[in-house]
């Protein structure tokens, strides 16, 4: 029998942001990709209105944990003349790529054919110039590294097999952020009544360590009446990203607290963005919780890292 550390502590000031917190009317606010910017942490939330259509909005805060300011109006919208994004664009990652001297947006964005994956770069959060749709249907939870390998970035997403209906995190190669290459198989749900065994999706971008990448992703086992949501951790080679190196067996946070448990979706922990502050050796991990509120947990980087090194090799 395995147990795993209580590394994430969920933040005491809990829910951080509530659709009450906006400045114009809305249902929820869930889903926010994370970044540190010009000393504010930035996130990019999935807003969804009242006629439940998603779009994604900024909160700042100096601390990255209280006094958010929220802007007025969308960074990115829905489209109703595009087909990819007339219903609407949702569950952001944002990833700083030091080559390019901004920010890489990946969302999703939705229309009659399903959900895709898009991209957009900003260098300010005031304004965005959309890359285009680099998915085409279905497939969601795209999450960029933030720099090359072997001249090629390198993104994750969560295409859905037609014939069997396997949800499985994959990556695909560009050279341009424009052309992508066939995807390759990172990681699968396991089998069985594990708690990441119906499906799983990669979160915020990952971040380098000199043991490898450090990723959070969600897993998802279907209970008779509910889908419980919960967070996982792996490390993957710095090399070879399709390469798991360890991997949490048990999940690392799940819904516990009433705002997770009870919302839109209830029993829904899910990460999508991540902040590392080095100076105080802390990570903080953003998250939608119930599909209505934005929640924080944090644990000690170095932590979580000598953890996940202890563990044993994945496949040994």
């Amino acid at each position: 029998m395995h147990f795993d550390a209580e590394l994430f502590h969920r933040e005491a000031t809990n829910p951080l942001l509530t659709a009450g917190d906006w400045p114009y009317p809305i249902n929820s606010v869930f889903n926010p990709g994370a970044c540190l910017h010009n000393g504010d942490t930035v996130l990019l939330c999935r807003i969804e209105d009242r006629r439940g259509i998603s779009h994604l909005t900024v909160a700042r805060s100096k601390d990255g944990r209280t006094n958010w300011v929220v802007d007025a109006k969308p960074l990115i919208a829905d489209d109703p003349t595009d087909q990819h994004s007339c219903w609407g664009v949702e569950d952001p990652r944002v990833t700083y790529v030091d080559e390019l001297g901004g920010y890489v947006i990946a969302y999703t964005a939705y229309g009659p054919s399903g959900p895709c994956v898009a991209l957009a770069r900003t260098e300010d959060f005031q304004s965005v110039e959309p890359l285009g749709v680099v998915m085409p249907p279905e497939d969601k939870n795209a999450s960029l590294l933030p720099r090359r390998i072997d001249g090629s970035y390198v993104l994750f997403h969560r295409p859905v097999s037609v014939l069997s209906a396997r949800a499985d995190v994959w990556l695909s190669k560009s050279v341009d952020l424009q052309a992508w290459t066939t995807p390759e198989p990172v990681m699968q749900s396991r089998s069985g009544p594990w708690w990441d065994a119906t499906r799983i999706g990669m979160g915020p971008p990952p971040i380098e360590t000199p043991h490898g990448w450090l990723c959070v992703y969600h897993g998802v086992k279907q209970m008779v009446a509910t889908s419980l949501y919960r967070v996982g951790l792996i490390m993957l080679d710095l090399d070879d990203p399709t390469k798991i190196i360890r991997r949490t067996p048990s999940w690392v946070l799940g819904p516990d607290a009433e705002y997770e448990r009870v919302g839109d979706v209830p029993n829904v922990v899910f990460p999508t963005g991540l902040v590392h502050d080095e100076a105080r050796d802390e990570l903080r991990l953003y998250y939608g919780a119930a599909d209505l509120c934005v929640a924080m947990a944090s644990a000690r980087f170095s932590e979580v890292v000598d953890y996940l090194v202890s563990l044993p090799p994945e496949n040994e």
